[in-house]
């Protein structure tokens, strides 16, 4: 029986992909071990979003070989696709596998074991992403977690924002047919599971490349499901939110109100830039829209500083356009120079420096924004999924989220995982975990 190691870099949907690779290698009686572990495979599902993750993704497939010399190194996903014969070069790495064929991941491994030291097989393991219209057809049938699962319902993007190499690397959007998505849905549910968060590249775009009813009627459908108790969705545009998709949400009570609108920047002019296809003015209207229907939502979101031309001005529009907003959480990214992209070429790159300063800024204000929500929470109450037992300062609790993905424990011994109670909030434990007691 041969040993496999894993690693997964970025995002969910990366970490959709890498379970259904890991379990279709159990089912083949692979033995999965430990990425630090000696290992006769590694394999590292990669990631290209930034500079950063790049070179993640090369320190993990040469820590691979260092950790066994002998072993087979694969490396699969977006990195490779982005610099196949980069990678193909790279002494360190014996297998590569782009995006949409993950799914082939076992076959295309045992071939390349029959054998080994033939890498002709590359030629056909990374396809021309651009131009394929097919659905990668994953399927996940348990997950790691025991409470929560997360499912990818499309792949690829169309909107080619200036600075982003994702349609590049994912191609257009694939949607995966309802029926698929909704066949993975009963399974999990009749295995326990009674969250699911639906994921994927652009999901706002879902249906679109047939024709077909898109996410509302989707999460209608999956909220039918006996056993889902919560839904959630992953990142959304902005331009999908409108009195009819909030009003039809607000009417599923198991529709989670925990809302990831992208943002990126709060200045019109850097927006334009970077070919997003709102404005801060519309953005608003979308996060006030969400607050009048859902009442208090958690409302999330992205932003990057030090984008190529952004003025001491621009970025002052964006921090005052946050304190307006007042998201429950932000992830601040600084600007990563991307080849192939048009802002990679744009003149006035902000310097290094300028953008850790914008971004200690901004991360400071993120951590103010989440604190004030959750103090929001103290003294209500809530209905918990919990997840997961927790020793804190010598005391047990009982750890999981609200509705709208805020975390609570509860001082118990009980075991309550994949249980969901009716809670009262009282205060702080931790800087990011909510104090309750039974309701």
């Amino acid at each position: 029986m041969k040993s496999v190691a894993l690693h997964n870099l970025g995002c969910k949907v990366n970490g959709y992909e890498m379970e259904v690779m890991q379990q279709s290698l159990q089912e083949k009686d692979y033995q999965i071990v430990p990425f630090d572990s000696k290992a006769d495979i590694y394999i590292v599902n990669t990631c290209t979003v930034t500079n950063m993750a790049d070179r993640k993704s090369r320190q993990m497939l040469h820590r691979a070989r260092r950790l066994n010399p002998d072993a087979v190194v694969v490396a699969v996903g977006c990195y490779v696709q982005a610099g196949r014969e980069e990678v193909i070069k790279d002494q360190g790495v014996d297998l590569v596998i782009g995006n949409n064929r993950k799914k082939d991941l076992v076959p295309i491994l045992e071939e390349y074991l029959a054998g080994r030291g033939d890498k002709t097989l590359q030629d056909t393991t990374v396809i021309d992403i651009g131009s394929t219209r097919e659905y990668e057809n994953l399927q996940l049938k348990r997950t790691g977690g025991h409470t929560r699962a997360y499912i990818k319902i499309q792949d690829g993007c169309n909107q080619f924002c200036s600075y982003c190499i994702i349609p590049h690397v994912r191609g257009r959007v694939r949607s995966r047919s309802r029926e698929d998505v909704l066949a993975e849905v009963r399974g999990l549910a009749g295995s326990g599971y009674r969250e699911v968060v639906l994921t994927g590249i652009h999901i706002s775009s879902y249906g679109v490349d047939q024709g077909a009813p898109g996410l509302l009627s989707l999460v209608k459908s999956i909220h039918e499901i006996d056993g889902i108790e919560r839904i959630r969705v992953g990142s959304l545009e902005p331009r999908i939110v409108t009195e009819e998709f909030a009003a039809e949400l607000a009417r599923l009570p198991g529709f989670c109100p925990h809302f990831h609108l992208s943002l990126q920047s709060g200045c019109d002019s850097t927006l334009k830039r970077m070919n997003r296809r709102y404005t801060a003015g519309e953005y608003y209207e979308k996060a006030e829209l969400l607050r009048s229907v859902f009442g208090n939502p958690a409302i999330t979101t992205d932003v990057i500083t030090g984008f190529p031309g952004e003025t001491e001005e621009e970025f002052e529009a964006t921090r005052a356009f946050l304190e307006k907003i007042k998201f429950y959480e932000m992830h601040v990214f600084k600007y990563s120079r991307r080849k192939g992209t048009p802002a990679a070429v744009m003149e006035n790159q902000v310097p290094d420096d300028i953008k850790t300063a914008r971004s200690n800024i901004l991360l400071e204000m993120g951590r103010k924004f989440s604190k004030e929500y959750r103090g929001c929470c103290i003294g209500s109450e809530a209905e918990v999924l919990f997840e997961e037992e927790k020793v804190i300062d010598g005391r047990t609790f009982q750890v999981g989220h609200t509705m709208q993905y805020v975390k609570v424990a509860r001082e118990t011994d009980l075991p309550l995982a994949n249980t969901i109670e009716r809670v009262r909030v009282t205060g702080f434990l931790t800087e990011d975990i909510l104090l309750a007691e039974q309701g």
